[in-house]
């Protein structure tokens, strides 16, 4: 039986996931990442630390860019309204100002651009964690 194909909200959601992972695993340290706005540090699968983005995800344009994607504790991400001054200092003014073009930008990913940004970044998370 073939299986089922997945939602557009579906496939949006399962990029989010496992991006999220991704963007722990590859900034942890010993499993550990460090929030890049307050310096608080966890454990990347559950201490509290979350995928913050610099631009915010309403930005497809940014929404999956590893320079936008950065480890945040809850409180900054959350809480904090993502602390974007500190965030933009923590990227540096000119990477700061590419991001903010760049999520000006109009764009439309194909389900298929999503399917295969879902299977690229869950090889990753296999490798960071074999």
């Amino acid at each position: 039986m073939p299986k089922k194909k997945l939602t557009r909200s579906k496939l949006v959601k399962k990029l989010d996931n496992i991006f999220s992972q991704y963007i722990r695993l590859s900034n942890s340290k010993n499993g550990n990442c460090t929030c890049v706005t307050c310096g608080k540090v966890g454990h990347w699968k559950n201490g509290g630390i979350q995928a913050g983005h610099f631009m915010s995800r309403k930005h497809y344009a940014t929404r999956w860019n590893e320079d936008n994607v950065k480890p945040q504790c809850i409180g900054c991400n959350m809480f904090k309204a993502g602390e974007q001054y500190k965030f933009s200092l923590y990227l540096g003014g000119k990477l700061s100002e590419e991001l903010l073009q760049k999520s000006r930008e109009t764009v439309k990913f194909a389900d298929v651009d999503l399917l295969e940004m879902i299977e690229h970044y869950s090889n990753e998370v296999k490798r960071y964690l074999s």
